[in-house]
């Protein structure tokens, strides 16, 4: 029995949090994921423009990946009710993790039930106690995760900082496996690791190299292959860990692409592959079509980037802060620095303005570095983005942000 205790010292943390503007409260939608939803506001539904999806290529609610999916359920079912080596794995899973490695480059891919449980099991089911992580210090927690199942020895760099890095590897040479770990994308701030920089010390000290790509896969890049295309080091990337949950549909799922060894291995070793059910079979067939339209077109890719553009430009032209006045990525972090005040500001833009975004605050990002970050779709309008522009100056103004 839980003991009433334990739950009055919960309440009071719930408490705390909630004063602090800590506490992480969810809207229910009541609509498909698109730029334009319905939420519950109280017991009243409000309709909202979206802007705080990973909804990067806008393929949420596509009508063409929905009706991939609905004759997959014919053809397959729900699922396979098991895992893959026990009870047998569909043949649409294997068409589309070969569809998946041919797109991005790689000898073979493996797919998981997210990216999370990618990351969680890719360092323990590669690495031991005589090897070495090098981990970036703004990776996402579930690269943090993995690591800490892994016995591999840790070492950490600042993610920008290369001449740290370089005097970490060189501390990890006394291990017999040295791996680097960083995110493509480091999505609280949209920055883009210096993959460049990083692969060539990854050269210099024998290491290999895993990259996180979850925010760039499918839309960043010419050709929509991630930051490693983007970066121009394609070919020198040794692990790359992403997720379909993002742009590619946006319906969950992960996978790990690398060279044949390294995925027969995974599929043997990593117990998030071995102890738990895979991607839903309308996950690999949507993804399947998917990757067939970035393959055959451009526009989705050429519409992100315009509008992450247009949007940066604007809000900085009103006197917002976006941290990196250079940045590319549409993740657009606004800083606000007070969470209180950036609570404050995405209720005032959701309640009286239509617009949808969330305040971001420790521990998910640093204390007083809170920020409302806006993301944008390839999917969003210009007057979607003009709409939103003109709701943050007024919200900005009333709040003395800018």
């Amino acid at each position: 029995m839980i003991k009433e205790q334990f739950l009055k010292d919960i309440g009071t943390e719930l408490q705390n949090l909630k004063e602090q503007g800590l506490y992480k409260s969810e809207y229910q939608i009541t609509t498909s994921q698109s730029c334009d939803i319905e939420i519950f506001l109280g017991n009243e539904k409000k309709r909202v423009l979206n802007f705080c999806a990973n909804n990067y290529l806008g393929l949420a609610n596509d009508k063409k990946l929905i009706a991939a999916a609905k004759k997959s359920l014919d053809d397959y079912g729900l699922g396979t009710a098991s895992v893959r080596f026990i009870c047998g794995t569909f043949d649409l899973h294997k068409t589309f993790e070969k569809k998946l490695a041919e797109f991005l480059h790689f000898e073979d891919v493996i797919t998981f039930s997210s990216c999370f449980a990618a990351n969680g099991g890719v360092f323990s089911a590669l690495l031991d106690e005589n090897d070495a992580i090098i981990s970036a210090d703004l990776n996402h927690a579930s690269l943090i995760d993995g690591i800490r199942l892994c016995k591999a020895s840790r070492y950490f760099y600042k993610f920008d900082g290369m001449a740290e890095l370089e005097r970490k590897l060189q501390e990890a040479q006394k291990h017999k496996n040295r791996l680097i770990a960083t995110d493509g994308v480091f999505s609280m701030d949209g920055d883009i690791a210096k993959l460049k920089e990083i692969c060539d010390l990854a050269e210099k000290y024998d290491a290999m190299l895993l990259l996180d790509d979850s925010h760039a896969t499918g839309f960043i890049g010419e050709n929509g292959r991630g930051t490693l295309e983007l970066c121009a080091v394609e070919g020198r990337i040794d692990i790359l860990t992403s997720t379909l949950g993002k742009a590619l549909g946006g319906a969950g799922g992960g996978f790990i692409a690398s060279k044949k060894e390294i995925i027969e291995k995974l599929r043997n070793k990593a117990r998030p592959y071995l102890f738990s059910n895979n991607i839903l079979p309308m996950v690999a067939a949507t993804g399947i079509v998917i990757l067939d339209m970035i393959s055959k077109s451009k526009n989705l890719i050429k519409n992100s980037v315009d509008n992450t553009s247009y949007f940066r430009k604007k809000m900085l032209e009103a006197g917002f802060n976006l941290r990196d006045k250079n940045a590319i990525h549409p993740v657009v972090p606004v800083m606000l620095g007070d969470a209180v005040l950036a609570g404050k500001f995405a209720k005032m833009m959701i309640e009286e303005e239509g617009i949808y975004v969330v305040a971001f605050s420790f521990p998910v990002v640093p204390k007083n570095e809170a920020r409302i970050r806006v993301q944008i779709s390839a999917a969003h309008t210009k007057e979607q983005l003009d709409q939103a522009i003109a709701a943050f100056i007024k919200v900005g103004k009333k709040l003395e942000v800018i």
